[in-house]
């Protein structure tokens, strides 16, 4: 028996597209998607907030959940006696952005109908995703902030990152910056270490306020105020 990238149990024979249809059958269930769905917001859930998201049983979730941690896309964290799961990584809410984007293009062909405040402003795992995001990203290569392809910051924005105050650990193997497909508006929006320092930024300063077990962001009236002077959105 052989773990897979992703912690699949697989056989050492098993030919990928096996591996592909055990990975895709753990995400099918719609108890399950509800439950990946709902960690998109980054953050940790017990199994009984969980349950009562997906809308079944806590038992009945706590078998689902089994299910997710033996394909890797989810992780257990312990606190004491509590028990909290979280998405296993950047990948896996990559993975499930793109699913949302492709499943509303399939559905709606290709006119978004995403509820207004989710498209404006909501979490991608840790990052910023959405219509504001968006406009960030623009802005971010308007001022060549970051280089053509979103890769990584340029010396330029480097330094007015530092003067914001965003934290980027220089020793993490994570990319620095990508750009991640925003599924409600098909354009670009800031990922990597980069994206996930600006979401805390943005937390710590109080310009955006996130409601735990929603996705949605809400911009405050500070907010309002700085983002648009941070990131030249009015130019």
């Amino acid at each position: 028996m052989a773990h897979g990238k992703h912690g699949l149990k697989i056989e050492a024979d098993d030919s990928l597209e096996q591996a592909m249809s055990v990975f895709a059958a753990a995400i099918a269930d719609p108890s399950r998607a509800s439950i990946l769905c709902a960690l998109m917001d980054g953050r940790a859930w017990t199994a009984t907030e969980l349950s009562m998201v997906a809308d079944v049983a806590p038992s009945t979730a706590s078998g689902h959940l089994t299910r997710l941690l033996n394909n890797g896309l989810v992780v257990c964290l312990m606190q004491g006696r509590h028990r909290y799961y979280s998405l296993a990584g950047t990948h896996i809410a990559g993975l499930l952005e793109n699913l949302m984007g492709v499943s509303v293009q399939i559905r709606h062909t290709a006119v978004t109908r995403a509820p207004v405040p989710l498209r404006y402003a909501r979490t991608c795992y840790d990052h910023l995703a959405g219509e504001l995001a968006v406009n960030i990203y623009d802005a971010l290569l308007r001022e060549k902030w970051i280089v053509a392809d979103g890769s990584s910051l340029t010396a330029a924005g480097k330094a007015h990152f530092t003067e914001m105050g965003v934290v980027m650990d220089p020793r993490s193997r994570r990319k620095p910056c990508c750009a991640c497909l925003d599924w409600s508006e098909r354009r670009f929006h800031l990922g990597g270490s980069a994206g996930s320092g600006l979401l805390s930024l943005f937390e710590t300063k109080g310009w955006i306020h996130r409601t735990v077990g929603y996705r949605e962001v809400r911009v405050t009236e500070s907010g309002s105020s700085a983002l648009p002077r941070w990131f030249n959105l009015n130019s």
